[in-house]
């Protein structure tokens, strides 16, 4: 790594042939897992029970959560995810845990740090690559087994892609994320770029064309699903808008409360969330039970990692509802069900659409049950249409302190074909040259005057 050689030369001359089309240098790029660190209250027990898992029992009177998912309540319509096939993009999975193995899928699984058909996670003393596997028994683990615990769609195949585990650069995550698009339904992905409050990174090149290849091509055209959590560096101020996984249309994020519907501090808010669950909060609140390393079990999974895959549980169930769904179907069912209900937070607004929706939470709670049901009698939505704006501003005098921009646009008014009647995502690409980035804020303001926040400062 630290060679003086330059690899300019060699750069220059597969340039030179007229075979290459492209040619990119791979850079090995900082990936986390979306746990929370620092977790001195993980404790480990061999036979968790049922009734360990808290954030399913919500509303029942002894319970401190006030609010259902209704998990329980979808299982009672005759939905576990049967036939549905889920992979965790990890580090990656134990595929002989006793909770795993009966819904373990080899079909759905890769190792791509070792290049070979196997993911079972690296051993070693420190445990380190438990990740995958807890996000595994999150979605599958099987029911009525005596073990552990129960999945959310505990009848749903489960795969695990190793890619953590090593060097992550493009070729590692578009390669992954590329992994049997017509045999994999839902892709769900713990981790991303640092949550320090100061990166600012997404997919590179490949990543980009495997997100773009996954929900056009994916699923027989349906395209692939992608859940993505949203990220854990609220104590760092920082902000999911700089992380452009979680920020894509591609993906759902998901967002996180705590047994008591408050904010935990690992929580980081934009406006690209989609949805929350029930996840850890402060160290005396419960955490999430789940599969762990060497056959265990764990009551010690924490941070925004927690919900992604128990979003992608459920969309399993809604899934196995209606196969027809694509990927655009999901993300609308989620707004049309998710709920505010006890979530706190001082910044729900009502959209143009009728929705509560906060950049905390997106739009609420995920509801299992209004999930399957309203999937169950779901009317594909119309083709997507692109409407494109640009401008070019640039201000002629120095700023000072604030500098307001706005840009109107007319949404293609006079364009019949691309005319925009609907809004369902905005992507807006700014580059701004400043000397303090953290200092930016950027806001985008709908027509009935939803304010998103962009960018918030860091």
């Amino acid at each position: 790594k630290r060679s003086t050689l330059s690899s300019r030369g060699p750069h220059t001359f597969l340039r030179m042939d007229p075979q290459v089309k492209w040619l990119q240098q791979q850079e090995v790029k900082r990936r986390v897992k979306r746990q929370v660190r620092s977790d001195p209250q993980a404790l480990y027990f061999n036979d968790p029970i049922w009734s360990n898992m808290w954030y399913m029992h919500c509303g029942d009177k002894n319970s401190r959560c006030r609010s259902e998912m209704n998990v329980q309540a979808a299982w009672k319509k005759g939905y576990t995810g049967k036939n549905v096939v889920v992979t965790i993009l990890d580090d990656g999975i134990e595929r002989n845990h006793p909770d795993l193995a009966p819904n373990y899928d080899s079909y759905a699984s890769y190792d791509v740090n070792g290049n070979d058909y196997d993911p079972s996670p690296r051993y070693d003393a420190s445990n380190e690559n438990k990740h995958g596997t807890r996000c595994a028994g999150e979605v599958a683990a099987s029911a009525n087994n005596s073990y552990c615990i129960v999945g959310i769609a505990y009848n749903a195949k489960i795969g695990g892609i190793r890619m953590l585990d090593g060097d992550v650069t493009d070729v590692v995550e578009a390669k992954s994320l590329g992994i049997r698009p017509n045999y994999i339904d839902i892709y769900s992905a713990s981790w991303g770029p640092d949550d320090d409050g100061k990166t600012v990174d997404g997919p590179g090149r490949l990543a980009k064309q495997a997100f773009e290849y996954g929900i056009k091509k994916g699923r027989q055209g349906l395209g692939s699903i992608f859940v993505w959590a949203s990220g854990n560096g609220g104590r760092e101020g920082d902000h999911c808008s700089c992380d452009g996984y979680t920020n894509s249309i591609y993906t759902i994020s998901v967002s996180s409360t705590t047994e008591n519907g408050y904010k935990p501090w690992y929580l980081e808010e934009c406006a690209s969330t989609l949805a929350t669950t029930y996840s850890s909060g402060a160290f005396y609140e419960r955490k999430i039970v789940t599969t762990d390393l060497r056959q265990r079990c764990t009551d010690g999974h924490t941070g925004t990692s927690v919900s992604a895959p128990m979003v992608a549980g459920i969309i399993a169930l809604a899934l196995e509802a209606n196969n027809q769904l694509a990927w655009r179907d999901v993300q609308h069912l989620l707004v049309k069900t998710s709920r505010p209900a006890h979530l706190k937070a001082n910044d729900w607004k009502v959209n143009g659409a009728g929705h509560k929706v906060s950049h905390l939470y997106g739009f609420g709670l995920v509801d299992a049950e209004a999930l399957v049901m309203e999937a169950k009698k779901w009317t594909a939505v119309p083709a997507q249409h692109m409407c494109v704006a640009t401008t070019d501003k640039r201000p002629s005098i120095p700023v000072v302190q604030t500098l307001r921009t706005t840009t109107l646009t007319t949404a293609c008014a006079d364009h019949s074909d691309q005319r925009v009647g609907y809004l369902e995502h905005v992507v807006a690409r700014i580059s701004i040259s400043h000397p303090r980035r953290g200092d930016l804020q950027i806001h985008l303001i709908s027509p009935s005057g939803t304010k998103s926040q962009l960018l918030a400062k860091r």
